[in-house]
């Protein structure tokens, strides 16, 4: 009785009840490309609980020891703690080489979930008024996923993290005035440093997935006082929202997804190899495996440097190193201007009313055919950060295949963006169903054997006409 007091004499204080009645009764709408969020947020719950099982076995030091594990190719080779304890946490460790493999897959999913769900929004004009906050928070959490990403896959100190490490710590240096400085802070002295790995650990564990949760959480904030934009249909309106109410539908299907995301991550960390550090070996300054290529995020990075002439040039004394252009001034405007788009689009369409409806792409052909250039662009930085591996494939030479690179990042996403603007212009302007004939056909048995075809005006057909006419 003094229980049901007590909750009571809560409940008549702060209205909880009604809180919690109210906000189960609300409604989100019924579409499968909504759970690209939902699929992004369950791939960051297991990289919260695998990391934590990882982080209990890694030591972050430079400090050089002997191998004496069980892995023979290895043994007696003069390697770091950290690689040490990688190597110590994949083959006696129970269960380490599953979790290790988990995470790696899980932030992969993470990245390509919240990728595809920013092109969902981008194509179907999501991000309109009163949703550019939202948009920003999804800018923010690409950045902090490819960070979180570089972070980690820095940490194992095998060789082809060190390379990767060696070419961030030459990129910094190429900032003009202030470069050599803030390599020197960050890594603690020159390349590779002894408080390298301690801060890595710092950023990858606390900085930037406190970052990420906080970013997710302004958004989920942002979703469920704004709620899901919809496709225009019948009954449909700006001010309404038609779809599943939270509790019990939604709540159990978005459950759902979670566990068959922990399930479907599981399987792939236990059944294909990811990240084999124990075949690359511990890192040495002077060596680098090939080939080799980053993870699929931050391939187009990749690309962008190895296809980027090599232009230096001077300023006021200062030289300016020849990864400054690709690796921060281009990189710096793509997403100034993919933050930005928002603005620009409303800047320059004059549209600034409020938008609860989702457009489809056929639309808005200039956005979508501007769309398509961009991820044409992507794709192919993304191929020029694999080069090596696909010219070994191919049995071409990398020169060879890097100028039939330098050239597709000129012509696909010209011919992507015009075919798109294109194909979504003649959609837009036909009827209702594209493909449909002006007048149905049916086709009838006569008494003699033969065939007749019976044309009769297709519903709306008319209508249509009329629309069309000038």
């Amino acid at each position: 009785m003094i229980s049901k007091r007590l909750v009571e004499g809560v409940d008549d204080r702060l209205d909880a009840s009604s809180f919690i009645a109210r906000n189960l009764k609300k409604v989100f709408p019924d579409h499968w490309s909504f759970m690209l969020g939902e699929l992004a947020l369950y791939s960051f719950i297991l990289l919260i609980l695998t990391g934590t099982f990882l982080a209990m076995f890694y030591v972050a030091s430079p400090d050089q020891i002997t191998y004496r594990g069980p892995y023979e190719p290895l043994q007696g080779r003069s390697v770091s703690l950290a690689y040490n304890s990688v190597l110590h946490l994949t083959f006696e460790v129970r269960a380490g080489l599953v979790m290790r493999q988990t995470h790696h897959w899980s932030a992969l999913v993470f990245m390509a979930a919240i990728v595809a769900h920013m092109l969902r929004v981008f194509f179907t004009g999501a991000f309109r008024k009163p949703r550019e906050m939202s948009w920003l928070l999804g800018v923010g959490l690409v950045v902090s996923g490819i960070g979180a990403g570089f972070t980690g896959y820095s940490l194992p100190d095998d060789l082809l993290s060190g390379v990767g490490l060696r070419i961030a710590y030459s990129i910094a240096q190429s900032i003009p005035f202030v470069g050599n400085w803030l390599a020197s802070v960050f890594f603690g002295g020159e390349f590779p440093g002894t408080a390298l790995l301690p801060r890595l650990l710092a950023l990858h564990i606390f900085i930037i997935p406190l970052a990420i949760l906080g970013l997710m959480s302004a958004h989920l904030a942002i979703v469920w006082h704004q709620t899901h934009t919809q496709f225009k249909g019948p009954d449909r309106t700006n001010e309404t929202v038609t779809g599943t109410p939270v509790w019990p539908k939604f709540a159990l299907k978005s459950v759902g997804l979670g566990f068959v995301t922990f399930g479907v991550l599981t399987l792939l960390g236990g059944l294909f190899q990811i990240n084999p550090v124990w075949f690359y070996g511990p890192y040495v300054p002077y060596s680098g495996p090939s080939p080799s290529q980053p993870d699929w995020y931050a391939g187009w990075l990749e690309g962008l440097l190895r296809l980027w002439p090599n232009w230096e040039f001077t300023i006021f004394g200062v030289t300016i190193g020849e990864l400054f252009l690709p690796a921060i001034v281009v990189p710096g405007i793509m997403f100034t201007l993919l933050a930005a788009w928002p603005f620009l689009e409303a800047r320059f369409s004059g549209d600034r009313g409020w938008h609860n409806f989702a457009q489809k792409p056929r639309e808005a052909p200039l956005r979508s055919g501007l769309g398509a250039a961009a991820v044409a662009l992507m794709v192919v930085l993304f191929l020029a950060g694999s080069n090596d591996v696909l010219a070994k494939y191919l049995q071409i030479e990398v020169d060879t295949f890097n100028t039939v690179l330098r050239w597709s990042a000129f012509v696909l996403p010209v011919a992507a963006g015009v075919a798109t603007f294109l194909v979504c212009r003649d959609l837009r302007d036909r009827p209702r169903s594209p493909i449909a004939r002006p007048e149905a056909m049916t086709v009838r048995r006569t008494t003699a054997g033969g065939f007749e075809e019976l044309h009769e005006p297709r519903a709306g057909a008319a209508a249509d006409d009329e629309a069309r006419a000038p």
